[in-house]
C-alpha cells in the first residue's frame, strides 16, 4: 500500500518558491538581502555594524539565508564575505513574481 506523501502534489518549482519565501520570512533577512545586493560583495563585519543585531543573530540569519541558497560565503579565517548568489536570486524574483501576479 502506497502512500502518498506532500511532495507527490506539489511542483519542484512551488517547493523552491516556498523555500524562497520561508527565507525572506523575516525583516533582518530582508534588510541583509538588500544591503548584499546592493554591492558587489559584504564582509560579515561589516554588516553587523549596519544592521541593530548581534553578531550571533547575524550569522543564523545569514545561515538561513545560505541554506535557501539566496547567498554564498567565501571563508577565509579571520574574515567571512558573503554575497549575493546571482542564480537564485534571479530564480527566486522569477518564481516570487509568478505568484505575485
Amino acid at each position: 500500500m502506497a502512500t502518498d506523501t506532500k511532495s507527490d502534489y506539489f511542483s519542484k518549482e512551488q517547493e523552491k518558491t516556498a523555500r524562497f519565501a520561508k527565507a525572506m520570512g523575516h525583516p533582518v533577512r530582508i534588510a541583509i538581502l538588500q544591503l548584499l545586493n546592493s554591492q558587489t560583495c559584504c564582509y560579515h563585519g561589516d554588516m553587523a555594524e549596519e544592521l541593530p543585531i548581534a553578531k550571533s543573530t547575524l550569522s543564523q540569519h545569514l545561515n538561513e539565508l545560505k541554506d535557501a541558497g539566496l547567498i554564498q560565503g567565501d571563508i577565509t579565517p579571520p574574515t567571512v564575505k558573503y554575497c549575493i548568489n546571482r542564480e537564485n536570486w534571479n530564480l527566486a524574483k522569477m518564481l516570487l513574481n509568478e505568484v505575485l501576479k
